[in-house]
């Protein structure tokens, strides 16, 4: 396995001629609709949300606005998508979305030096993208039960419940960074990187959370702003950071087009305004 930073550096030499977005970096068309005056969360369908949050405490660069896409797991349908599944190349997350009529997709994880295997463990179903239980890792993604009676999503902590019982009752698991820590403790240590952030949360009620911030903050700081946010956060876990971090979203007139930018050591800049292709994503359907 190559070192993060030598993938990283890879990975800047393959996009260095990347295309702009055609449409605008963060929001091409934002406008709420069916919300209440002063309602945090703007109604987009049934179990559909999107808010925006000012971030209390400023970035170095960019607004210091959080995304958040909150969706009710019994009406929507989360899928994981990955590249050594379908066997095609990868795309760029909005590419995601168009093939596969996805009505949201964010990065399902950060991935190795092949460009195809996630960095923690990954399986959906009867595809394996990466077997190998990653010790450091101790977040785990679930959804598609086995057993109709457990939780049809759940973000696991490994260091509460075994990866074995886990893997046992759950079809699809991803394996990534943790970030808070059941029921709403920063696991992050201070430190003086920073990046842009794609995150993956839960709140009380159990919905899921596209967590996107295109303004960097090390990730201490991501998570004490995350659990003051009224959110009702409960855990998170890390998805991808810098220019490769992405989130789209397109549905009944609302589209977001979030891409990613500074990551220090690797892209210390807030210019970055294309998609950056990638193999493994999340995504959401509506149910039947």
């Amino acid at each position: 396995m190559l070192h993060l930073c030598q993938m990283r550096l890879l990975k800047r030499s393959i996009h260095s001629n990347r295309l702009p977005v055609i449409l605008a970096i963060l929001v091409v068309a934002i406008y709420f609709i069916n919300a209440a005056p002063g309602s945090l969360w703007k109604k987009v369908d049934n179990g559909l949300f999107i808010g925006e949050f000012l971030s209390p405490q400023k970035s170095v660069t960019g607004d210091s606005k959080i995304i958040i896409v909150k969706i009710d797991p019994r009406k929507y349908e989360l899928k994981l998508l990955t590249a050594s599944e379908y066997k095609h190349s990868n795309l760029t997350i909005n590419q995601w979305c168009k093939k596969y009529n996805l009505i949201a997709g964010i990065n399902a994880g950060m991935f190795q030096g092949d460009y195809s295997s996630n960095v923690g463990y990954m399986k959906n179903f009867n595809h394996t993208n990466n077997s190998k239980i990653n010790s450091k890792y101790l977040s785990a993604a679930a959804f598609n039960p086995v057993d109709k009676s457990k939780a049809g999503f759940r973000i696991f902590d490994i260091d509460e419940t075994k990866i074995k019982d886990i893997l046992n009752n759950y079809r699809t698991v991803i394996q990534n960074l943790r970030l808070i820590k059941r029921p709403g403790k920063n696991r992050w240590s201070q430190q003086s990187k920073k990046w842009s952030e794609a995150a993956l949360g839960q709140d009380r009620e159990g919905n899921i959370l596209f967590i996107f911030s295109r303004s960097p903050f090390s990730m201490h700081d991501l998570n004490k702003i995350l659990l003051k946010l009224p959110i009702r956060l409960v855990c998170a876990q890390h998805l991808e950071g810098g220019p490769e971090a992405s989130l789209f979203f397109s549905h009944n007139g609302m589209k977001l087009e979030l891409v990613g930018s500074f990551e220090t050591g690797f892209n210390e800049d807030n210019e970055n305004t294309a998609f950056w292709p990638i193999p493994n994503v999340l995504g959401i359907i509506k149910r039947n």
